[in-house]
């Protein structure tokens, strides 16, 4: 993690996120450390589909069309992160850390990031195995490998 904070304060860069299956875990490792306010702007956890519309900007046709774990999703709450924060870094996670809410075509563990750097944005649909804590944790572990190898 520290690798990850050296290169958000080296390259003047600040962060904000949206979670939803992770439920702020990402924020709480983000600010763990003295200083975190140098490159973390704020964190949006974003759990119920009217929470990614009032506070992200979510398309209600994009949810029924979608459903909240898909790519798409995944999209318009990072893009709603930029558009609602200081942050020029977005980072959104939407998935089913289960044990329940899987389906056939989204089993549990199908987790969807968005990341927006610089105003680049790209999303990733992704599957861990394990545990509600574990595919939390994987997912959080994750997006800090996925920035410290883009950053």
């Amino acid at each position: 993690m520290s690798q990850l904070t050296e290169l958000l304060k080296q390259k003047l860069l600040i962060i904000a996120v949206a979670e939803s299956c992770t439920g702020g875990n990402l924020s709480v490792l983000l600010t763990e450390e003295s200083g975190s306010s140098d490159y973390f702007d704020r964190g949006f956890i974003t759990y119920s589909d009217q929470a990614k519309i009032e506070l992200l900007g979510v398309k209600r046709s994009t949810l029924d069309a979608y459903g909240a774990v898909s790519e798409q999703t995944a999209l318009e709450m990072v893009e709603g992160v930029i558009q609602n924060s200081n942050a020029n870094i977005g980072v959104s996670i939407t998935g089913i850390s289960g044990p329940t809410g899987g389906t056939k075509n989204k089993p549990v563990g199908t987790v969807c990031f968005g990341f927006c750097i610089l105003g680049e944005c790209t999303t990733i649909r992704k599957y861990f195995d394990g545990e509600r804590q574990q595919v939390m944790q994987k997912s959080v572990g994750f997006v800090v490998d996925t920035l410290k190898g883009l950053l």
